[in-house]
C-alpha cells in the first residue's frame, strides 16, 4: 500500500489484479464537456494501458470524471500509468479550455474481491451516464464501452447481468459524488 500524504488516497499495487479506477477533475469542473476532449482522453487511456501492459476492460468518460475497469500487469506501475494519463490529458484539456490549473484532482483505485464484486462495479460504471442524467438509454451514450458489451453479449445476457448484480444501484463510491 502507498500513501504520499494526508490528501492522497492509499493505493494498492497488485500484479495481475482487477482494478476499478475513478478519476475526478479538480473542483468538479465540467472540463470534458467537449466530445473531442473525451475522444482524446479515451485514446490516451487506451494507449497508456497498452504501454504499461494493462488490459482496459470497460470505461466511461463523463464531463468531470471517469471510471475504468481493467487488469494490472505490474501493480507498481499504477502511479506511472495514472500520472501519464493525467499529465498528458491535463495539457490538452488546459489548452482547449483555458482552465485554471490543476486539471485533475485525484484518482482512486479499488480491487474487486471476486467476480460478483467485479460485475457490481462494472454495472455501476455502465450506469453512470443514467445516474448523472446524460442519457435515458445507455446505448445512446458514446463515451462508454457499454454499447460494445451489449453488442458482444446481447440484450438478454446484459439484462440478466444488471438484474443479477443489482447492488450497483446502492453502491456508494464517494469519489463519484458529483
Amino acid at each position: 500500500m502507498f500513501k504520499r500524504n494526508l490528501h492522497t488516497p492509499a493505493h494498492l499495487f497488485l500484479d495481475n489484479t482487477a482494478y476499478f479506477l475513478t478519476a475526478a477533475i479538480y473542483e468538479k469542473r465540467h472540463l470534458l464537456a467537449q466530445d473531442v476532449l473525451k475522444e482524446q482522453l479515451l485514446a490516451l487511456i487506451e494507449e497508456s494501458f497498452a504501454r504499461f501492459g494493462w488490459n482496459l476492460d470497460e470505461w466511461v468518460i463523463l464531463d468531470n470524471h471517469y471510471h475504468l475497469l481493467g487488469r494490472s500487469s505490474k501493480g507498481a506501475d499504477l502511479p506511472k500509468l495514472m500520472g501519464r494519463i493525467h499529465s498528458r490529458s491535463g495539457t490538452f484539456i488546459h489548452e482547449a479550455t483555458g482552465c485554471a490549473l490543476p486539471v485533475w484532482w485525484n484518482y482512486w483505485d479499488y480491487c474487486p474481491r471476486d467476480e460478483h464484486d467485479y460485475y457490481v462495479r462494472q454495472n455501476y460504471l455502465f450506469n453512470n451516464p443514467l445516474k448523472h442524467s446524460y442519457v435515458t438509454d445507455l446505448k445512446m451514450y458514446r463515451f462508454s464501452s457499454f454499447p460494445r458489451l451489449l453488442e458482444t453479449q446481447g440484450r438478454k445476457t446484459t439484462i440478466r447481468q444488471f438484474r443479477e448484480y443489482a447492488e450497483y444501484q446502492a453502491l456508494v463510491v464517494e469519489e463519484d459524488d458529483f
